[in-house]
């Protein structure tokens, strides 16, 4: 019995050893959740809104054929620079200097007309003096017909003087548009600018006869600026149409230079709305120099629209304000606040936000930067309010709370897995 006696005690006292070490060490620590954790950093934070787009010339003019005809010769080519009034291309003309041959033919013949036409009106005019002159003298000299006779004569060659004069003018017309169009067969440049496309080559044949068909598309002002038609979603563009009142710059990329970063700012936000599958989107244009000739038509941009800038804040990762501990984790005191939350979620949740009146959205949106963020208090969480401002990919403004730069905040529980290892 004694000696059962001492192997119990001997027992006893290995196992206070062993409790006290566990306790004293942290044998047991591995029940307890291992968390991770993010410091309030302090720096620049910008707000962006993302999207993508395509790059295309400031204009794009199409240059055509007022007339029909095969193409006698092609003077650009692609990518030619060409100021206004340079020749593009000539039709053959043969047809056309015909036409105006025979208009300036028909013309002159007009003109003699009416100079024949003058002529007799004269003839006319001076018979009609004498008839009355003889009159005076003596009414039997010539009678009232014949009186009439000259009258009438005189009255027609006038009328056909006119008539003279008008055709005259039909054939100066005709022959104005026969020349009009003779100088139609060359094509030349309405404006400075780079072909960018050409429709034609020397030899086809250029029918106008029903629609002016297109023969070159010239970009003006490609080597100053260019435009980027971004889409932006319908929840974006008040925060779009703010930063364009700002006067706030936009910064994207192409896929042609990845290593280049391009800036340029928002010149347009079109009110022309565009639904694909009930997805409302917004153009959005922006504009960007060019003078290098990097950005070309057709390019597809990633753009990043600069919504606001805060130079040297507190920030907060973004990773801590999704966090929500398990009640067993946190403070007895901060328990309520916990569970206020969830049960405010789970009411949310159970009403559904679309019963909700629009003041009541509208009052939740004002709240939505007071939010909670968790710090590791000896094994336990505490609870920190925070009043958050803009946000990015990684942080989120920190506008008022009781925090420092470089404080520890809990962002999520590491597995027990990971915390074997």
């Amino acid at each position: 019995m004694k000696r059962a006696f001492r192997w119990l005690i001997a027992l006893a006292l290995i196992a206070g050893i062993s409790a006290g070490a566990y306790a004293k060490f942290g044998w047991g620590s591995s029940n307890l959740p291992n968390f991770r954790q993010l410091p309030v950093a302090k720096g620049d934070l910008m707000s962006v809104v993302n999207s993508t787009g395509t790059i295309q010339p400031v204009l794009s003019v199409q240059v055509g054929s007022f007339v029909s005809g095969p193409i006698e010769t092609i003077d650009v080519e692609f990518n030619s620079r060409v100021k206004q009034g340079d020749t593009l291309a000539k039709i053959d003309p043969r047809t056309f200097k015909a036409n105006v041959s025979r208009d300036e033919a028909a013309l002159a013949h007009r003109k003699a007309d009416q100079e024949r036409v003058a002529a007799l009106l004269e003839q006319a005019k001076n018979n009609e003096k004498r008839a009355e002159a003889l009159r005076k003298k003596k009414a039997t000299y010539i009678s009232d017909a014949e009186i009439d006779q000259v009258i009438a004569d005189r009255a027609s060659l006038e009328a056909q003087l006119k008539l003279g004069q008008a055709a005259v003018q039909e054939a100066e017309a005709a022959l104005s548009l026969s020349r009009a169009n003779l100088e139609y067969t060359v094509i030349k440049s309405p404006v400075d600018g780079i072909i960018i496309d050409r429709k034609v080559d020397r030899g086809q044949t250029v029918a106008a006869s029903f629609q002016t068909p297109v023969m070159f598309v010239i970009a003006p002002e490609m080597e100053q600026r260019m435009f980027v038609f971004a889409s932006v979603d319908e929840a974006d563009i008040g925060m779009i149409r703010r930063a364009k009142d700002e006067n706030q710059p936009v910064t994207f990329t192409v896929d042609a230079y990845p290593d280049d970063l391009f800036e340029g700012q928002i010149y347009q936000v079109r009110l022309n709305p565009t639904t694909v599958q009930n997805v409302v989107t917004y153009s959005v244009v922006v504009e960007a120099p060019n003078h290098d000739l990097k950005l070309l038509p057709g390019l597809t941009a990633t753009l990043s629209f600069q919504i606001e800038k805060h130079p040297n804040v507190l920030k907060v990762p973004n990773a801590a304000l999704r966090f929500f501990p398990k009640p067993e984790q946190v403070n007895p005191k901060d328990r309520e606040l916990l569970e206020g939350v969830a049960l405010a979620r789970e009411s949310s949740l159970e009403s559904g936000a679309i019963r909700r009146s629009a003041s009541a959205k509208a009052e939740a949106a004002k709240n939505r930067n007071r939010r909670h963020v968790w710090k590791l208090d000896g094994e336990l969480l505490s609870a920190v309010e925070v009043v958050t401002g803009i946000s990015d990919s990684e942080f989120t403004e920190l506008v008022s709370g009781e925090l420092k730069d470089g404080e520890q905040l809990v962002t999520g529980v590491r597995p027990k897995e990971y915390t074997a290892q």
